[in-house]
């Protein structure tokens, strides 16, 4: 009895590395959407210190003007910082939805050569063992023969 081959089993294996591959660029692309993330925390709080800072300076009594202006300068500098890295955010979203989607597409077309392989496995399953029960049968046949020709 021979055993079941898949003709396409090299695209099968080229489709499933094409896939791991789509899952460690998504993986890469939600890591650095992540890190921007936790950056765009620290920068969040570095303005609520540099905001509570600015009341407290702006408090009656002793001015410290030169230290006001700096606080303000430092606000204005994470506020363009924070505006940039939005910018990053957002363009990190957008890879890593496109990256998503050729994921789920290279996953799609994996499937699609696994349900082939199995509809063939199958087909090729059902066609050995009628070939086996063929088998038997004429055994059968040759069997009941000899027992037909011998004397009794």
């Amino acid at each position: 009895m021979n055993t079941f081959r898949f003709r396409l089993e090299t695209l099968l294996r080229l489709r499933l590395a094409e896939r791991d591959q789509r899952r460690t660029e998504l993986a890469k692309a939600l890591r650095a959407e992540e890190l921007l993330r936790g950056e765009e925390r620290a920068l969040e709080g570095r303005q609520i210190e540099a905001a509570a800072r600015s009341r407290q300076l702006k408090s009656p009594g002793a001015a410290n003007v030169d230290a006001l202006l700096e606080t303000h300068r430092y606000e204005v500098v994470l506020t363009a910082q924070r505006r940039q890295l939005k910018q990053q955010i957002a363009q990190v979203e957008a890879e890593t939805e496109r990256r998503r989607q050729a994921l789920v597409e290279a996953d799609r077309q994996l499937r699609v050569l696994e349900k082939l392989r199995e509809r063939q496995a199958a087909a090729w399953k059902k066609e050995n063992e009628r070939q086996e029960v063929k088998q038997l049968d004429e055994l059968a046949i040759v069997g009941y023969g000899r027992r037909q020709e011998a004397p009794a």
